[in-house]
């Protein structure tokens, strides 16, 4: 087994698996470059694809003995027009256009839209967004097989073609058959994280939820208006959130995302639940070797704001650059990390702590943290919940979760500065204490002399008890003839 050090950089890589990174050596390279996470995209490719994927991913995960976290990434029900008699049609502006039940293929005049629910949910005078928001038509009535439409933007249409109703709240489920089968197939791979793709309602993550049988962690998309609508109560459901810039610069004004992503990051981080920032962050360098400032600029503001995480989509699935671009991910996060005005620019959010003696032992270890300087805060955890909570204070020093359970340290590469190491459960607090010690040492995140803040639960073992906090020092010699 390799040793792998801690990633000394705060913010974790999402990257996005694909054509381009389907092989064990590319896949291995991404998370070299500093890939923290890997996102199994189910809008493309077969089980049996997937299932090699994440057999190489645990394969990473043994030769360098590093819980590694996979995050599946259901399709949701993706809206699409039918097809044309010869392909395409060209839509003029001002002209009048039909959507219909009629399953032949359309023309100028009118295409095939087989969603019923579209039909029920929309009113005269709401919007209908073709081909990712290219083309905008205006209703002006509808029935339950026909709706009449004014071309506002006009332009070529092509066969099965995206549709986004951004007025009203669309009454379908987010998950479609295709979704329940491969969620079923997400658990059974022991997927980490199962992301819910347009989630509208705080009812869409129940099914979900219920499917997954207790086992993973369960991420709501945000890409539509009415989930920012609602995103308190989906924040309370959701264990994360991801803020899916692509449908929501759809279904919203371009203007409008910027402070939506603030919003969502913020009200996300004061929950003290994982946030994920994705979609377009180097769109550039799914062809280019570089990305441009602006991009650089996108991604800084993300781990400023204090995201978790950030995502790479096409830039590592499908583009030509896929390593680089996860080095230039890492880089720009170190960089961004760096600044001595970093930690002051991350805390202009304020995380209040709930009346708990977790969360007040969680605000404690931060200030201790800065009082006695301590090179890290050492958390033993069950279920991972005493590790949200030191997270969501953003300390300065790095955060090791210990813990017996290989699925709960595989969950925390999702969270912001934690370093996740399975080990044996602790029976006593001597055995706590020397073993926080040995961790610090073995893992590089402390040495003779250091201070390292301890966070347990007494009785050990026992999931959501964390009640003792201590500060230990390192002796030096705490690995002598030890293998733990």
């Amino acid at each position: 087994m390799k040793k792998f050090r801690p990633r000394s950089r705060k913010v974790r890589i999402l990257a996005t698996l694909g054509p381009s990174s389907n092989s064990a050596e590319m896949i291995r390279k991404l998370y070299l470059a500093g890939a923290d996470a890997f996102r199994i995209n189910m809008s493309h490719g077969s089980h049996e694809d997937h299932a090699e994927r994440i057999a190489i991913i645990r394969g990473l995960e043994k030769e360098f003995g590093r819980p590694t976290t996979i995050l599946a990434d259901l399709q949701g029900p993706k809206l699409r027009v039918g097809t044309f008699a010869t392909g395409i049609a060209v839509l003029k502006n001002g002209a009048k256009f039909i959507l219909d039940r009629n399953e032949e293929p359309g023309d100028e005049t009118r295409v095939n839209l087989p969603h019923p629910e579209i039909y029920r949910a929309l009113v005269p005078d709401t919007r209908l967004l073709l081909d990712d928001g290219k083309l905008v038509l205006r209703v002006k009535a509808v029935d339950a097989d026909r709706i009449e439409a004014i071309v506002e933007v006009g332009g070529t249409l092509s066969n099965r073609k995206g549709v986004n109703v951004p007025d009203v709240v669309v009454p379908m489920a987010a998950m479609t058959e295709k979704d329940r089968r491969d969620l079923s197939f997400a658990v059974q791979q022991h997927c980490d994280w199962i992301a819910l793709s347009f989630v509208q309602r705080p009812e869409d993550l129940a099914e979900a939820r219920k499917l997954m049988g207790g086992y993973g962690a369960l991420m709501a998309k945000i890409e539509k208006p009415a989930a920012v609508q609602r995103l308190d109560e989906l924040l309370e459901l959701a264990d994360a959130v991801m803020v899916a810039r692509g449908d929501l610069g759809v279904e919203l004004p371009p203007y409008a995302v910027p402070p939506l992503q603030k919003q969502i990051v913020e009200s996300a981080r004061r929950l003290g639940k994982p946030v994920v920032v994705a979609t377009q962050m180097l769109e550039s360098m799914i062809k280019a070797p570089t990305p441009t400032r602006a991009e650089v600029s996108d991604v800084a503001t993300a781990i400023y704001d204090g995201a978790d995480a950030v995502m790479l989509s096409a830039e590592s699935a499908a583009g030509d650059w896929p390593e680089e671009s996860v080095a230039m991910m890492n880089a720009i996060a170190h960089s961004a990390e760096n600044d001595p005005g970093y930690f002051r620019r991350l805390h202009f959010t304020e995380t209040k702590p709930d009346a708990t003696t977790s969360d007040a032992l969680a605000e404690a270890a931060n200030s201790i943290t800065q009082t006695v300087t301590a090179r890290a805060i050492i958390c033993f955890t069950s279920s991972g919940n005493s590790i949200r909570r030191v997270a969501r204070e953003r300390p300065s020093a790095p955060i090791m979760a210990l813990t017996p359970r290989l699925d709960t340290a595989r969950k925390l590469g999702l969270f912001w500065g934690v370093h996740a190491i399975r080990t044996k459960d602790i029976g006593s607090f001597e055995e706590m204490i020397a073993k926080a010690r040995r961790m610090a040492l073995r893992h590089e995140m402390g040495k003779a002399g250091d201070k390292v803040i301890v966070l347990a639960g007494v009785p050990f073992g026992t999931p959501g008890s964390t009640n003792v906090i201590h500060v230990a020092t390192i002796r030096g010699d705490e690995l002598k003839d030890r293998e733990d």
